[in-house]
């Protein structure tokens, strides 16, 4: 049998492949300009390439892709074959290091948001040598930045790394002030991914499930998740063999998959990784959607990623667990055993919380999609309504500062189980809340609104910037003060008074809450819609400017990509509905209608003086059901006419917001009805019990 570690990696060009195949110089050298962070050296680029090249050949490889992540949510690649032409109609194999540094897809039809006409085509990709090449599809993978001709940002690994670069350079200046000379500060991130498995053969059948990701019609099956026998429950055969496949394909990419199992709803699972630098974890978390889909189809299933696939069930997040730490590696997020002592930690906590509070908006925008829309709020996702959980310890010794306080530092106690049999363990100083949306886990903060599709560059763009912005302040005092540590503790004391709103350690759910969360003046945006404008608000226009993330006409071409894709989910949303609607449900609706008609006449003319009533009861329901189906559907195509003539995309937004969304959820309600009524042989989808519980 093969061990782990003897294919873990075998498709990624990584260290341990670099420094076999490189010369050593070429090594060094690569290695210390991507510490930099300068540009790299044509020559070191052209070794760089032949020995990539190589590698690649022996791993199967026909072509080469500079693999990216423009504004649409997924990757993109175009590939080229490493042939050119030789004498006497053969080729050679060849791979240059322009090739590698540089590409030049067409950038004409990626999301935009109005920095390019249609007509400028031109777009560039750029090398992030930061994160490794790999193998897939026979294919060498060059995980790349992608602009304009003009270079306007059209991507998310851009920013990202800008965002990296911005919290490294302000987190070194506060580590000096405590003595730590480090190389590199980093952010790493953890992505536990949720995904729902269905059957294909089911999945077919669904045109919205093909054309959405979501059931836009389902009744409820009589069992749900009610019980609660799902979550962490037993693997089922195919769902284990998935999950075995799935492991060894990521492994062979590098991607350090740690966890699995089922969750909540029937059908659904997560995958959670071991953490990793965040710029490398967003590449592996786009690799992980993708793989997963692949994985599916070779076991008969489809892997569903859509924030909620089921009316009336959990939907999927993808938690982003974030943190700090140092080349050294030092968790600046780690509290260490008496955190009332640790200066360090408490000033990097702060920094945290006033940032959260300050830029509580654009983090709320940063996970904002149509999807997510359906879960913010219900109980498997946080509020929309930004707020932070410390636990009860450290929001103790926060408050004491803040009071001017001795600090009772309580010491860790063991578990006790009274089975002597049973090891006593170490009880953790606080609960976890699984409410909250950002939350402290340990030694790292877990942001729980992210919907299952979503890239994590973007939240992780804005976490990282905003933080940095704070410690730039912090530095920039702590570094002119005359006493550091007086000054650090009235620093430590006045940021958490001024930014304490922001903490909430309860139940985010409760409608105490959100009463709250408005006399503390947080935001509440609770739509997409709502969400979007944070991108073009001053203060944060301000701060991606400061750090040259982003700029101003950047920032607003997102805006309306992110309106565009809003109204056009909504509407492929619509006109599938309809297109169900009309063609499938009233149909066969009134198949049986007549067929019900047909067996009441029979019934009738045998006998005549039979009380009929529940038979034309409910042909009277159904029929009373279709006219109303049939009118809103009516009412439904009249709104896509009118929201097809708006021009204004947040005008657009709004309409498809308030009306078009509205009638979906009326002509579901009256399908979902008739469902309930309809004989299931004369049904034309798979009902949620066939999907839920086919595999």
């Amino acid at each position: 049998m093969q061990k782990i570690s003897d294919y873990f990696g075998s498709m990624v060009f990584g260290d341990d492949a670099m420094r076999d195949r490189l010369p050593k110089d070429v090594y060094r050298a690569l290695k210390n300009t991507i510490r930099e962070g300068k540009e790299i050296d044509l020559n070191i680029a052209n070794a760089v390439a032949h020995a990539m090249k190589e590698w690649a050949l022996e791993k199967g490889a026909t072509h080469f892709t500079h693999w990216f992540q423009p504004l649409t949510g997924v990757t993109a690649e175009k590939h080229d074959s490493f042939i050119n032409p030789a004498k006497d109609g053969k080729v050679i194999l060849s791979f240059s290091g322009k090739n590698l540094v540089q590409g030049e897809p067409d950038a004409s039809s990626f999301p935009s948001g109005g920095l390019r006409a249609t007509f400028e085509a031109r777009g560039y990709t750029a090398w992030d040598p930061t994160s490794y090449a790999f193998v897939k599809d026979e294919t060498l993978c060059i995980p790349t930045a992608f602009c304009s001709y003009s270079g306007e940002v059209l991507d998310k690994k851009t920013p990202l790394l800008r965002s990296m670069a911005a919290i490294d350079k302000e987190a070194k200046r506060i580590l000096k002030l405590f003595g730590h000379n480090v190389n590199r500060v980093q952010t790493t991130v953890g992505p536990e991914q949720e995904y729902f498995l269905v059957d294909k053969k089911l999945y077919n059948q669904r045109i919205d499930l093909k054309y959405t990701g979501r059931t836009l019609l389902g009744a409820r099956a009589p069992k749900g998740q009610e019980l609660d026998d799902h979550y962490f429950g037993s693997l089922k055969p195919r769902v284990s063999a998935f999950m075995q496949d799935l492991d060894k394909e990521l492994w062979k990419l590098g991607i350090y998959a740690k966890t699995r199992h089922n969750e909540v709803s029937p059908a659904q699972h997560e995958l959670a990784p071991v953490f990793t630098t965040t710029n490398v974890a967003c590449d592996h978390n786009q690799l992980t959607m993708e793989v997963m889909k692949k994985v599916a189809d070779k076991h008969g299933l489809v892997c569903l990623l859509h924030e909620k696939p089921f009316a009336g069930l959990n939907g999927s997040g993808k938690h982003n667990n974030w943190s700090i730490s140092t080349d050294t590696n030092m968790n600046l997020l780690e509290p260490g055993d008496n955190p009332k002592d640790n200066a360090q930690f408490l000033l990097f906590l702060v920094a945290v919380i006033k940032a959260v509070d300050e830029y509580q908006t654009l983090i709320r925008a940063s996970v904002a999609s149509p999807g997510n829309d359906h879960r913010l709020g219900a109980n498997e996702a946080p509020p929309a309504i930004v707020s932070m959980f410390i636990g009860s310890d450290l929001n103790e010794i926060l408050e004491a500062i803040a009071d001017g306080r001795e600090i009772d530092g309580k010491q860790k106690e063991n578990m006790l189980l009274g089975v002597d049999v049973l090891p006593d363990f170490v009880k953790d100083t606080t609960d976890r809340n699984r409410t909250s949306p950002f939350a402290f886990t340990g030694n790292k903060f877990e942001l729980r609104m992210l919907g299952s599709t979503a890239s994590v560059s973007t939240p992780n763009t804005v976490l990282n910037t905003a933080v940095a912005k704070v410690l730039e302040g912090f530095a920039d005092e702590l570094e002119s003060a005359d006493d550091f540590a007086v000054a650090l503790n009235a620093l430590v004391k006045r940021t958490y008074k001024e930014h304490k709103r922001i903490v909430f350690n309860g139940n985010n759910y409760s409608e105490e809450w959100v009463a709250q969360a408005k006399e503390r003046g947080l935001s509440n945006l609770k739509t997409t819609v709502e969400a979007v404008g944070a991108y073009t608000e001053k203060k944060n226009i301000d701060l991606f400017e400061h750090f040259k993330v982003l700029s101003a006409p950047e920032l607003y071409s997102r805006a309306t990509v992110l309106y565009e894709n809003y109204s056009k989910t909504i509407n492929i949303e619509a006109l599938t509905l309809v297109d169900m609607v009309r063609r499938m449900i009233i149909p066969a609706s009134n198949k049986y209608l007549s067929e019900l008609a047909g067996e009441v006449s029979k019934v009738k003319s045998v006998l005549p003086s039979i009380d009929l009533k529940s038979q034309l009861g409910l042909m009277e329901s159904i029929a009373q059901l279709l006219n109303c189906l049939s009118d809103k559907v009516d009412a439904m195509e009249d709104s896509l006419i009118k929201a097809k003539a708006m021009e204004d995309e947040h005008e657009k937004a709004v309409f498809f917001q308030d009306k078009i969304f509205t009638l979906m959820s009326e002509i579901r309600s009256f399908a979902d009805e008739l469902e309930l009524l309809v004989d299931k042989e004369c049904w034309p989808i798979p009902t949620y019990g066939d999907l839920l519980y086919s595999v």
